[in-house]
């Protein structure tokens, strides 16, 4: 058999450990032929498609490493248009590949569920975020190195706080979902925790600032890029045409920093962490989950359990249909234990 293995979407800490251990399961067990594809589906996308063969030494080695050996892309869309798509299929008969595992958030399998659906190409999903909201997995690698990176982001702006008596505002990644905010904010013992499914009220937020200028003398707030003050609608970076996903949230931080600032003594600054957030090497945790995924995608490869989607839900790896989570997000509950519990210990939601 013969299996092609690609990363698609924003890069994430884990992706060098689970195509480690596709590679090696598939070897091991199935006597496989396994080739990467490089730079996500651009690299079907091509006259001459672009792979690296993957071998039991050339995956050895990259367990602890961040990035993605392969490369990837964001923007790729092997569905644009009827040429394009054909094209791909070409490109897979001239490969030989019976089957694709590919690694990455919801819209990379719905790209993956199209490909399947379009021109019969076989795959397996892999999920890959740092957002962790991939809906039907509880928890995905590559978000316990990113909570780890923003809470060390939030401590650290906290001695400068303080030192300044200022309201320092933290903006995380996690698109339309709030568990990159929520969680980083709880372990960083932020003051002010604003979440994309809860649209916050402006005059909540300045009164906890005005009561903590008579405290504490500073605040910080963290802030997942999706949020937004009631009655307004998300901050746009930038759109990228021809996107699978074209929207590009960002800079909502400094909306929020001159809203705030004319209401406060304290002097307001807002900090946006970006792509230290998907940067460095993966914890352990991440390594581990993402070895465990990997290896499963693989079981599933020479069980020929096409379709599917390897996911964790209630403390164990098993699998879902992929078309149960293409371009559906999860996000975080209103009645969620972590939201409860913020509240109980005086985190202001921006309620």
């Amino acid at each position: 058999m013969r299996v092609g293995v690609l990363t698609g979407g924003g890069d994430c800490p884990g992706l060098n450990a689970v195509i480690r251990a596709v590679t090696k399961s598939l070897i091991h067990h199935g006597q496989c032929d396994v080739i990467g594809i490089e730079d996500g589906f651009q690299g079907l996308m091509e006259e001459s498609p672009r792979v690296l063969e993957l071998s039991w030494d050339s995956v050895s080695g990259i367990l602890h490493t961040g990035g993605t050996i392969l490369g990837t892309s964001n923007s790729a869309n092997p569905l644009r248009d009827e040429a394009t798509t054909q094209l791909v299929a070409r490109n897979v008969v001239e490969l030989g590949l019976d089957v694709l595992v590919v690694i990455g958030g919801d819209g990379t399998m719905s790209l993956a569920h199209g490909l399947q659906q379009r021109i019969g190409l076989q795959c397996v999903g892999v999920p890959k975020t740092i957002d962790n909201d991939i809906a039907n997995c509880e928890r995905s690698f590559g978000f316990d190195t990113a909570v780890a990176t923003a809470t060390e982001g939030l401590r650290r702006i906290e001695s400068t706080a303080y030192s300044h008596h200022r309201v320092m505002i933290v903006e995380t990644m996690g698109r339309h979902a709030g568990w990159l905010a929520l969680e980083s904010g709880l372990a960083a013992g932020a003051d002010v925790i604003l979440l994309p499914e809860i649209d916050f009220d402006l005059q909540a937020v300045v009164d906890c600032c005005l009561a903590r200028e008579e405290r504490q003398r500073y605040t910080i707030i963290a802030m997942g890029e999706g949020a937004k003050e009631s009655g307004t609608s998300l901050t746009v970076r930038e759109r990228v045409e021809h996107s699978p996903d074209p929207v590009r949230l960002g800079g909502v931080s400094h909306v929020l920093r001159m809203r705030l600032q004319p209401h406060l003594k304290s002097e307001v600054r807002a900090t946006v962490l970006g792509h230290l957030q998907r940067g460095g090497d993966p914890t352990p945790f991440d390594r581990v989950l993402a070895t465990r995924f990997g290896h499963h995608a693989a079981e599933l490869v020479l069980q020929q359990a096409f379709g599917r989607m390897v996911t964790f839900q209630h403390g164990a790896i098993g699998s879902v249909e992929m078309s149960d989570v293409a371009n559906v997000q999860r996000t975080v509950p209103l009645d969620h234990e972590l939201i409860v519990t913020a509240r109980d210990i005086g985190i202001c939601l921006g309620e």
